[in-house]
């Protein structure tokens, strides 16, 4: 099968011949029908987040249809389509009887640990497969499973309360899930932080406060916003030392700041008015759990979460497409996420 491998760390990604996985006996073989590229993935290849094993096919955002399935599998049927929970997790130990797999002993992440979707075909564990309903399409039920999951479990872990206010830093493939799971959840006011222009606009059309930070200090935006309030919830979604900073002083008291972006800085504060004297919490966020997926997918089925055409890029099964929009990453770009989708799954 036809796959895209990252082979050294720092180079470029290759177009690669390798043989279709063999599946046991609890595993499911998946079609790739969707593989969304991550900014974990230029992670991966500029080496800021570490690869031990190489070469490795990367890809954690996955959505296909089930072309065999293992003699002990239950959960799912040949030809149901489905999405992948990216988290391949041992199901045994002390993190995965209480349901936080991202912390498992013997934990693999697909596309980093395993080989992942940049591919025609992904084996995975029949658990780790969750039916995906017609009403979502495969491009969609496949980004899901990164920028979707993990921005709800952000909010999860923010304890993000009914008619609370939030402040989102960034508005890539989380930002733009966070803005709409956050009104799902009924959410007060929305403030949502960027500097692209387009991107900008785009987030007044859905309903939000844009907080444009090429016109002066966003934290000073936001309280202006809020009479001088604050926000109750915020959601660091770009990985920067500054903004993480940003999340934390823009809250009011007892306002909760979730860190998702990954970033290799390290952030001051000033923890007596930063932190203490408003009994502010600073939360970090890891992954996503499998027991959030099925609450995720029913706002995809039900429409409460969407990503139509024009936030979506589509790139084939090619390395020069996809090391080119890893490349893009570095910069802002004007879409929420690009997706692989395979010439032969069009």
């Amino acid at each position: 099968m036809r796959a895209v491998q990252l082979i050294q760390i720092g180079k470029l990604l290759e177009n690669k011949d390798i043989p279709i996985p063999e599946i046991g006996a609890s595993d499911v073989l998946i079609r790739v029908a969707a593989a969304g590229i991550c900014h974990s993935d230029a992670h991966y290849r500029g080496g800021i987040s570490k690869i031990e094993d190489l070469p490795v096919t990367l890809g954690h955002e996955v959505a296909g249809r089930v072309e065999k399935i293992g003699s002990d599998v239950t959960n799912v049927a040949t030809g149901e389509r489905v999405c992948v929970h990216y988290l391949v997790h041992c199901g045994s130990c002390e993190f995965c009887t209480r349901g936080l797999e991202q912390f498992c002993r013997t934990g693999q992440m697909i596309g980093k640990h395993r080989d992942g979707g940049y591919a025609e075909f992904i084996k995975v564990p029949a658990r780790n497969a969750f039916v995906l309903p017609d009403e979502i399409s495969f491009e969609v039920g496949a980004i899901m499973m990164c920028s979707s999951a993990t921005a709800l479990h952000g909010l999860n872990k923010a304890r993000l309360k009914a008619g609370e206010s939030v402040a989102i830093f960034g508005f890539g493939g989380l930002g733009f899930s966070a803005l709409q799971l956050a009104r799902a959840l009924n959410c007060g006011d929305v403030y949502v932080v960027e500097i692209n222009p387009t991107k900008l606009a785009s987030i007044a059309k859905l309903g939000a406060v844009a907080i444009d930070a090429n016109d002066g200090d966003p934290v000073e935006q936001i309280k202006e916003a809020t009479n001088g309030k604050g926000a109750d919830v915020s959601l660091e979604l770009i990985g920067s030392a500054k903004t993480m900073r940003q999340a934390v002083q823009c809250l009011g008291v007892l306002g909760r700041a979730a860190l998702v972006g990954l970033t290799a800085e390290s952030m001051s504060i000033f923890p007596y008015t930063e932190v203490i004297n408003k009994e502010a919490e600073i939360i970090g966020v890891s992954d996503h759990l499998a027991s959030e997926l099925p609450a995720l997918i029913e706002l995809g089925r039900s429409g409460k979460l969407r990503f139509p055409p024009e936030a979506l890029r589509v790139v084939d099964l090619d390395a020069g497409q996809i090391n080119a929009a890893l490349d893009q990453l570095r910069h802002s770009i004007d879409h929420v996420r690009t997706v692989i989708v395979p010439w032969n799954a069009r």
